[in-house]
């Protein structure tokens, strides 16, 4: 009996490590609305897969209302979203704030409007306006910006990559979080600029949620962990205050 005892004490550690090493080496999927991908998201992802080599990261762009639903349904272990200023946050989510910026205007350099200190309501409605659909809070942004008003004309497609693709490529301009453009590759190498909007604005925050639970896996804790410490390194922002446009 006592080595029959000993056995089942040796399987028993053997199922828990093997069950460490699987949560350690699980799958995290993270929902994006993309927003500061460059800037906070991929550096967040280097510093995790040197950390972590064997444990996969899948990034998965959609809407914060789809992000939240899968979140509550185990679909999503974090998720990256925009709130404006003075937003209730879901108290099902356990949140923490990353980033925080204003909304600019985000044109080309060749625009005329990136000849001006801060673009106007009435500037925006004389140029083709690129906005993010229905379910983005820069959507609910632009529309109350506008307070009913029609652009000269307007696209509208799903998230700030393609957004900041289709002004680079002249098709117009778009309003974006600054940190959204601020380090961005297409305005390092001088394709995008950005102003600010004239007059009072709120602020955007950059909110990284999960659900709350009792038993957080131990990758996705850490890569919560990578999130919040990148976020601190850069000072909770990545405007430039006294750099021109910033």
């Amino acid at each position: 009996m006592p080595h029959i005892v000993d056995v089942l004490d040796a399987v028993d550690r053997l199922r828990a490590a093997a069950g460490e090493q699987h949560r350690i080496r699980r799958m995290v999927r993270v929902g994006t609305v993309n927003a500061a991908t460059v800037p906070l998201l991929l550096p967040v992802l280097r510093e995790f897969r040197t950390a972590r080599p064997h444990t996969q990261v899948e990034v998965v762009g959609a809407q914060q209302t789809d992000i939240h639903r899968a979140l509550l349904e185990g679909g999503f272990d974090l998720g990256l979203v925009n709130h404006l200023e003075g937003d209730d946050v879901p108290a099902e989510f356990e949140s923490a704030e990353l980033l925080r910026g204003r909304p600019v205007v985000c044109l080309r350099p060749d625009s005329p409007l990136a000849a001006r200190p801060a673009v106007t309501v009435a500037d925006l409605l004389g140029v083709p306006l690129i906005g993010m659909r229905s379910g983005y809070v820069m959507h609910r942004y632009v529309h109350r910006l506008l307070d009913g008003r029609d652009p000269s004309f307007a696209y509208s497609t799903d998230g700030a990559e393609m957004g900041k693709l289709m002004v680079a490529e002249g098709l117009g301009a778009t309003v974006l979080p600054d940190f959204s453009v601020v380090g961005d590759p297409l305005e390092r190498c001088g394709a995008l600029t950005h102003r600010p909007l004239a007059g009072d604005t709120p602020q955007v925050l950059l909110m990284l949620q999960r659900r709350r639970a009792e038993s957080v896996p131990q990758a996705a804790r850490e890569l919560h962990e990578v999130f919040v410490r990148t976020a601190r390194a850069l000072g909770g922002t990545l405007t430039a205050p006294d750099s021109p446009g910033r």
